[in-house]
């Protein structure tokens, strides 16, 4: 190897996320990984990560994996399906990607955001009456009560998918993440999820309504129209993003100001504004980890450290958003009274720069001052020593978020 550091094993059962990432900024800009025995290297300083993922050498084209084209990885590992996901915009590059990006464009529009704005108002209140319900004599659940359905009932809303099937697709899309998933049970699993998109793409094409996956469909702009792979593909890949990440910035930011209570009181009196609590949260705990992954076409120097042609990169923003030469050597510090604008790239940078950004951003404003604003004494049940992770390696997920509302 031409990597002077140790490799750092990524751990599949997430018990110590601040160790790994600590080891990974120590072999800073890059470092050298291993994913379930699959070897890779991650970016983990936010000026290389910036320059890397604009870099037209790196690519998404799966057939660019040197260990995929000698057959060292195949369908049976784990995370395979985060990789060959099918063709969409998060998988191919140059002008076939801008022509898919181009498509969701036309469908994501900030009037699109703006119209479904009282949904997500209405969703949240509904959510924070059933929280009230649940959590009247001890208690609750945030993530299951309210942090993870209002994600999916607003991506149910925008595709056009009926309430009754949320709780299958939080199924799973919990089962797909898993580490504890056999490898068999997630390659069906992935199979139904591509006859549910399917049929729900057929059916919208032959009964076009005002949604997400309708405006996809008819979406007649730059060129021929999308295929039915496509959609299903555009559509997979971000109900698998926009909820997960959701439901990871609303727990983070609710745990961040539950650790620091004098922060909340200037959040909750008004002295620091939600949308700031937003950007400390995505940069000091990132609800996505470690992102796979893009291929190199040739070698590529970064430093004194080669990435060799057909190696693999993976993007570890949990350890960028900490990086002290961006941020300040209190990069390991939440503190929303930090200079603004807070400048992370937790949604990415570039061309694949995450589509849905606005959508979470918009969800977490709304959702975390109304809950503040019903619960303002709102403390964990437990001591936050004790929350545990669960064994999703690219997802910052929790088990549960247990809470009394009333402290």
């Amino acid at each position: 190897m031409n990597c002077p550091h140790a490799t750092v094993v990524i751990d599949p059962m997430v018990q110590d996320l601040d160790g790994e990432t600590e080891a990974l900024r120590a072999s800073a800009p890059l470092a050298r990984i291993e994913l379930l025995g699959v070897p890779a290297w991650t970016v983990t300083r936010h000026a290389e990560a910036r320059q890397l993922l604009v870099d037209t050498r790196l690519v998404k084209d799966l057939d660019a994996w040197s260990l995929w084209r000698s057959g060292e990885v195949t369908h049976a590992w784990p995370l395979i399906g985060m990789i060959d996901a099918g063709r969409s915009m998060f998988t191919v590059d140059g002008a076939a990607h801008r022509r898919l990006r181009t498509k969701t464009s036309q469908a994501l529009t900030p009037r699109r955001l703006e119209a479904i704005r009282p949904a997500i108002e209405k969703f949240t209140e509904e959510l924070l009456d059933a929280l009230a319900a649940q959590g009247e004599d001890g208690v609750v659940d945030l993530k299951a009560v309210f942090a993870q359905p209002l994600p999916m009932k607003v991506v149910g809303l925008l595709m056009g998918v009926d309430e009754a099937l949320h709780p299958m697709l939080t199924r799973q899309y919990k089962a797909f993440f898993s580490m504890l998933t056999p490898q068999e049970d997630r390659l069906a699993l992935i199979a139904e999820l591509d006859v549910f998109y399917a049929e729900l793409v057929r059916e919208k094409t032959a009964h076009p309504a005002d949604d997400l996956t309708s405006a996809l469909i008819l979406a007649d702009e730059g060129g021929e129209p999308l295929t039915e792979e496509e959609v299903v593909g555009n559509l997979k890949a971000m109900v698998a993003a926009g909820h997960e990440t959701t439901i990871g910035l609303i727990l983070n930011a609710v745990r961040a100001l539950l650790a620091h209570p004098a922060q909340l009181r200037k959040v909750l009196d008004g002295e620091i504004p939600w949308d700031t609590v937003v950007e400390e949260t995505l940069r000091w705990d990132t609800p996505t980890t470690h992102l796979l992954m893009r291929f190199a076409t040739e070698d590529i120097q970064v430093g004194d450290q080669v990435i060799a042609e057909g190696e693999g990169v993976v993007i570890s923003y949990r350890a960028i958003g900490r990086d002290v030469t961006q941020h300040g050597d209190d990069a390991d510090a939440f503190d929303v009274t930090r200079p603004t604008p807070i400048r992370h790239m937790t949604f990415g940078h570039g061309p694949h720069i995450c589509p849905g950004a606005a959508l979470s951003r918009v969800e977490a404003g709304i959702a975390l001052p109304a809950l503040f604003g019903r619960f303002p004494e709102l403390k964990l049940a437990i001591a936050d020593a004790e929350i545990r992770k669960l064994p999703v390696m690219t997802q910052n997920d929790m088990e549960a978020f247990p809470v009394l509302l009333h402290g």
